[in-house]
């Protein structure tokens, strides 16, 4: 890991009032079936400001480097997302959020994230609380996190279910809410526990978490749970 500890972001980009924030940004579009990588656009979705906002809220001192790779709509692929993650590897990121996922399970992205957990980097990514896997969220030793609204802003759920493996809040940033906020207030708290313990891995961050956790299992619901 870096000797200071900075953040990967995989998202829409950042918002120019975010940039003292960011230490590196690029992003990765596809021209016909070419991959192309080139200087990132301001955020036109306002999904990854939410995602940086949420992120710096909790974790101010981290300098971030953001992977953008959605533009002007809400179209990406496995191919432009294992390219961020490969880039952050080379930025030397601890963590990396990924307020994302596709259903297609490629080749190319399983085997990016496989590269980032080599490199000693943990990776956090959405899962939808109901609904079909979704990827790079389903893939061995990658932190799955939805949304719990049992959650206040500082806590978090210890799931293991089959959606996702942990939990926290789905508080709307900017207008966006659910599993992408809950991802990126969970990492944001991971951050600041990896500024205090340098050197944790998954094993103790896992731990961590589990220990930490407010709620344990799944949300139930109706009468005969209240």
């Amino acid at each position: 890991m870096a000797t200071e500890l900075r953040v990967g972001i995989v998202d829409s980009g950042y918002a120019p009032r975010q940039a003292a924030w960011v230490h590196s940004a690029r992003r990765f579009r596809l021209d016909g079936e070419a991959l192309v990588e080139e200087e990132a656009q301001a955020d036109a979705l306002g999904h990854g400001t939410a995602v940086l906002d949420t992120l710096a809220g909790a974790a101010p001192r981290a300098p971030f480097c953001v992977a953008q790779v959605f533009a002007e709509r809400w179209q990406t692929s496995p191919l432009q997302i294992a390219a961020a993650v490969h880039w952050l590897i080379e930025q030397r990121v601890a963590l990396i959020n990924l307020s994302l996922g596709v259903r297609s399970d490629r080749p190319v992205l399983r085997d990016a994230c496989a590269a980032a957990r080599d490199a000693g980097i943990l990776l956090c990514a959405s899962s939808p609380a109901q609904g079909e896997p979704v990827f790079p969220a389903s893939y061995p030793e990658v932190l799955r996190i939805t949304g719990d609204a049992r959650c206040a802003p500082g806590q978090w759920s210890w799931l293991n279910s089959a959606q996702a493996d942990f939990g926290a809040p789905v508080a709307a940033v900017q207008g966006v809410v659910g599993a992408s906020i809950a991802c990126a207030a969970l990492s944001a708290l991971i951050v600041d526990f990896l500024q205090r313990e340098p050197g944790a891995d998954l094993a103790v961050v896992q731990a961590w978490l589990r220990a930490g956790a407010a709620f344990v299992g799944p949300e139930r619901r109706g009468p005969a749970h209240a």
